[in-house]
């Protein structure tokens, strides 16, 4: 018997020193102390002040580059089947709420090919589009509902992944990003940077596309638009188009006619940093994933040796350099201002292009003193309920109460350690999950201490009394720990990130009462019944 006690209180001892760890690790100073406790306990917005954005996903932008790449697909289709047409377009949809009324236009097809044209849309386009017949020569092709929800949640997953990306290379800590809930909000993002009182510069990396293209320059530079499509007898071929540079220092745009089909794009990039040049400005160089985009570069720019080649991003010509030989799986974008421009776009580019532009709809700052009023509220509450049920607990069950007061203290210390290992970020919703917790753990010692006393009414031993009282106790235990748990699942689903954050409190708080209640107790009290020569007392 004291040999078992002595393995579980080992047990319980090694619990206690591996939570120590992960809430101060092993200190030097008392400084050292407070920045690794400041480390391990993140604090939420609410607690640690910040900013909060609203961000809107201009989700019509999706639908405008889906339609585009259709357009441009139909059009090298008809172009290689021989059918003629006099226009191809589409509307301009300038709302989210229109996003899903894309329509693409095709005007002058033949009645004579109306088959082959009916064919090749059938072939390539039926999944997703509905083409209808306007007249004889003319066509309009709509999205497929299913086809337009899918192309909705898609857009709006990948916003959510691309923004968490780049805001956790900036290594802002204890971030949130999710969908805002509602029906009403199905195209906004919530994003929570505490500690950032100023979030005008993440604001800006936030609403840059960063849509990375490769392209091959067919000619110029060009004074205006006008002068390049002159240079081509007024008709722009279907496989070019027109792209300015970016306006730098007050100097007007240049423009430079380029291939449609990129050579690479930003999704074909493994790597992307900031590095300064040779003549000391700022550039980011950027290394291309291998296998058949490396191959693509690589036989690209093998083959166009002398001739410039196009960096292309969100619309405008960073820079258009020469190739001066052949590149395997690296580049650089010159022409950067500044270490934070050249830093900014190799951020964007490793995170990838955002499928929609975002725009901000609100902003909102909470001062740090908020979050220290909040927590100072917060620990007063938590304090004050711990002591009454301390003493209340004493007064209940005399020497047993001091029992469960160290299950108690024992059951906080659990928690927070679990908060620190498992990065878990503190919310004032946690902390009255953590004082929920502190009733549920006095709750299971009270089933036990009153399951005892029961046992020892009717007349059996000490030691027998508590071994009746855990065991009747533990099913009640777990059946109102399991109820609990399913009921934190359900918030932790279909809540937001304050009631998420109160869900996981909670349900770390009862896994460690079971440990606490159930274990550690009844550890203590064998150990008091050892240290009797004979068991025939128990203070409860």
């Amino acid at each position: 018997m004291k040999s078992n006690v002595k393995v579980r209180a080992l047990v319980i001892v090694g619990v206690i020193l591996i939570c120590v760890y992960g809430i101060i690790g092993l200190p030097t100073s008392k400084q050292e102390l407070i920045d690794n406790w400041n480390k391990n306990i993140r604090l939420g917005l609410d607690l640690k002040g910040g900013s909060q954005l609203t961000l809107q996903v201009q989700l019509q932008d999706a639908f405008k580059a889906q339609a585009d790449q259709v357009i441009l697909r139909l059009k090298e289709a008809l172009q290689k089947a021989g059918v003629p047409f006099a226009d191809m377009g589409r509307n301009d949809p300038q709302s989210i709420a229109d996003a899903d009324k894309i329509e693409i236009d095709i005007k002058g097809v033949p009645s004579t090919q109306a088959g082959t044209f009916r064919q090749i849309v059938q072939e390539n386009f039926s999944n997703d589009w509905i083409l209808t017949p306007v007249n004889a020569t003319d066509y309009r092709m709509t999205m497929q509902p299913t086809a337009a929800l899918k192309l909705k949640d898609d857009t709006l997953t990948q916003s959510i992944q691309t923004i968490d990306k780049k805001i956790n290379a900036l290594g802002l800590s204890e971030t949130s990003v999710q969908k805002r809930g509602g029906s009403a909000n199905e195209a906004e993002i919530m994003v929570q940077l505490p500690g950032v009182d100023d979030p005008a510069h993440v604001k800006q990396l936030l609403k840059t596309q960063a849509v990375l293209e490769l392209d091959e320059v067919k000619a110029g530079s060009f004074s205006s638009r006008e002068e390049a499509r002159a240079s081509t007898g007024g008709i722009l071929p279907l496989d070019e188009k027109i792209v300015p540079t970016q306006p730098r220092g007050g100097a007007p745009s240049e423009f430079y006619i380029v291939s449609r089909t990129p050579v690479i794009t930003g999704r074909d990039l493994r790597d992307a940093r900031p590095q300064q040049g040779q003549m000391g400005g700022w550039e980011t160089a950027f290394v291309v994933a291998q296998g058949d985009a490396a191959r693509r570069f690589e036989q690209f720019t093998g083959s166009h040796i002398g001739k410039q080649l196009a960096i292309v991003l969100d619309n405008f010509i960073m820079s258009a350099p020469s190739i001066k030989g052949k590149i395997a799986d690296n580049g650089v974008i010159e022409g950067l201002s500044s270490h934070e421009e050249a830093a900014d776009l190799a951020l964007n580019l490793r995170a990838g292009s955002l499928p929609a532009g975002v725009e901000v709809l609100q902003e909102w700052t909470v001062g740090p003193s908020l979050g220290s009023d909040s927590i100072k509220e917060g620990m007063a509450a938590g304090v004050a309920g711990v002591l009454a049920v301390i003493a209340v607990m004493l007064i209940y069950y005399k020497r047993s109460g001091i029992n469960a007061t160290l299950a108690l203290i024992l059951n906080a210390i659990i928690l927070i350690a679990a908060l620190s290992y498992f990065g878990a970020t503190l919310t004032l919703p946690g902390i009255a999950g953590v004082i929920l917790t502190i009733g549920m753990a006095v709750d299971s010692n009270v089933l036990i201490f009153e399951r005892i006393r029961e046992e020892l009414r009717a007349g059996k031993a000490v030691v027998a009394a508590v071994d009746a009282g855990f065991k009747k106790a533990f099913l009640t235990i777990i059946d109102t720990h399991v109820t609990t748990v399913v009921s934190c699942a359900i918030l932790f689903l279909f809540g937001t990130g304050p009631v998420q954050g109160f869900a996981v409190t909670l349900v770390i708080g009862l896994i460690a009462n079971l440990f606490t209640a159930v274990f550690v107790s009844r550890t203590i009290f064998d150990w008091e019944l050892g240290m009797q020569k004979k068991a025939v007392t128990l203070s409860i």
